[in-house]
């Protein structure tokens, strides 16, 4: 049977009465997982049960927090802290201070990150350079009215464990970053690099738990595909590789360009602004993607983490495109950003990082019920995004929403007390202080050692005829030609 065990239930016999899912509300429950007396490897063990993929060390930070407060963390407050303080969204290996030797010579970084990939641009600090390395997306000038954001991410544990849905999210999300820099931009362009292992390769040289490349390659192309095309986006360039070292683990790198109004290149989210989120409902699809993607890769994840892995509408997502830049040349909103890695948690996180935020998680709507309060705070769903709108601009903001039958909900409004405060039914669920939530993670000190490698020049043997030489070259996978993959891109909608 063929079945997604995320949003499906197999009923089996002559018998079987298949279930309604609206026939199963949740009833509140509210859970605590109980930290401050737990030794370190209850500690451990506690981060691995849950799907945490927080190591010891900052699962100790998080026990003195709540060993402070005098109580035990609701479910949903964990959760929170596990996708805040994920790799994925904080990067906190290349934020680390490494000491480092390099063919002998010993160099110290205090922040790799800001000392390395951040340097050269902060160092030169270009007057054209708008916003770099603090939104969703870098921002350059382009003209006098206009500028160009870019973004490029990749999609892939998701992609090795779903090709198509983990490639059509990936292409999706980044298409949504753009749109969530600033006040919004509107996506102009894609472009997309694969790198796969050889699709050639017989079964039994594949590892357990790996899908074979082939298969990979196919729905990864399709994936991106479908979602670009459908969002009426060209894509405009791109490159396929191929080596075993991607075998397990594809490099899926999608990007996207966007064109923003000069004047509308930051935001400003004020205390008293309603959140509101627009677009698609939310579904139990994608939870646990941030942190299950901070996390090595094992022959157990396709099984165990099949439901992290978003379910893609491109649909949807362009409807939500259409309104908000309508919203955003009236100027209707104060802030905007996207639903992607920890879904709400990320976005209003995010977004009422320097304001505090309370929101009525029971007004979120869903694609079906049964949604429990954590599942519905943590889910990655797609085509998803929140705004900060103005109480007297909300009628006017739901009307255009309303007009191209896009649903938007407000869930709560900015506070201004620095803490995150979670409700379902007028109980509160969880509450965290912002400093916490998004800056106690722990900064690592860590080693690290380079040794240049001796390369030397190939050989070639002096003959006359090198045609087969020549025919092997041109037989490789990384020099034939790509054309059945671009073929599929539409790289002229738009004009």
């Amino acid at each position: 049977v063929l079945a997604n065990d995320c949003i499906e239930d197999v009923i089996i016999g002559d018998e079987a009465e298949p279930p309604s899912p609206h026939l199963k509300p949740y009833e509140l429950q509210i859970v605590h997982w109980p930290i401050r007396d737990l030794d370190d490897d209850a500690l451990t063990a506690l981060s691995k049960e849950k799907d945490l993929f927080l190591n010891l060390v900052e699962m100790q930070t998080i026990q003195k927090y709540y060993q402070q407060l005098a109580k035990e963390p609701t479910d949903v407050e964990l959760e929170a802290i596990a996708q805040t303080w994920s790799e994925h969204c904080v990067h906190k290996t290349l934020k680390s201070s490494v000491d480092m030797t390099i063919d002998g010579e010993q160099v110290h970084f205090d922040n790799l990150l800001k000392e390395t990939v951040f340097k050269a641009t902060k160092d030169l600090d270009k007057e054209w350079c708008i916003s770099v390395f603090s939104d969703n997306a870098g921002v350059v000038e382009f003209d006098e009215d206009s500028a160009i954001c870019f973004k490029v991410e990749t999609h892939n544990h998701p992609s090795a464990l779903d090709p198509y849905g983990g490639s059509a999210t990936g292409i999706g999300g980044v298409i949504r970053d753009p749109m969530a820099t600033g006040l919004g931009a509107r996506p102009i362009a894609n472009t997309d690099i694969f790198c796969f292992g050889e699709p050639d390769k017989k079964l039994e040289d594949i590892p357990k738990g790996v899908l074979h490349p082939r298969r990979i390659m196919k729905g990864v192309v399709a994936g991106v595909r479908d979602y670009g095309n459908r969002m009426g986006i060209p894509t405009v360039n791109g490159a396929v590789y191929f080596d075993d070292r991607y075998m397990a683990n594809p490099l899926v790198y999608c990007g996207n360009i966007g064109l923003i109004d000069r004047n509308k290149c930051f935001d400003n989210p004020q205390v008293g602004n309603l959140v509101v989120v627009v677009g698609g409902r939310t579904g139990r699809d994608g939870i646990h993607g941030a942190t299950f993607s901070s996390g090595e890769m094992t022959h157990e994840h396709e099984t165990i983490f099949s439901h992290a892995v978003q379910i893609g509408n491109p649909i949807t997502e362009k409807k939500t495109l259409d309104v908000l830049l309508q919203a955003n040349e009236a100027g209707l909103y104060e802030a905007i950003a996207d639903c992607g890695a920890g879904g709400l948690s990320g976005a209003v996180g995010e977004m009422g990082k320097e304001l505090g935020v309370e929101v009525d998680l029971e007004k979120v709507t869903l694609k079906y019920a049964g949604l429990n309060y954590t599942e519905i705070w943590i889910s990655e769903a797609q085509e998803r995004m929140v705004v900060a709108v103005k109480p007297e601009n909300l009628k006017a903001i739901t009307k255009i929403f309303d007009n191209e039958n896009v649903e938007s909900t407000v869930i709560g409004k900015f506070t201004g007390d620095k803490k995150l405060t979670l409700r379902y039914n007028g109980r509160q669920v969880g509450e965290l202080d912002m400093e916490f939530w998004h800056d106690g993670v722990p900064k690592y000190s860590r080693k690290a050692v380079w040794k240049s490698r001796e390369l030397t020049e190939p050989g070639m043997l002096q003959k006359d005829n090198y045609n087969g030489e020549l025919l092997k070259v041109l037989s490789s996978y990384n020099v034939a030609s790509k054309e059945w993959v671009i073929r599929q891109y539409d790289h002229e909608v738009q004009g």
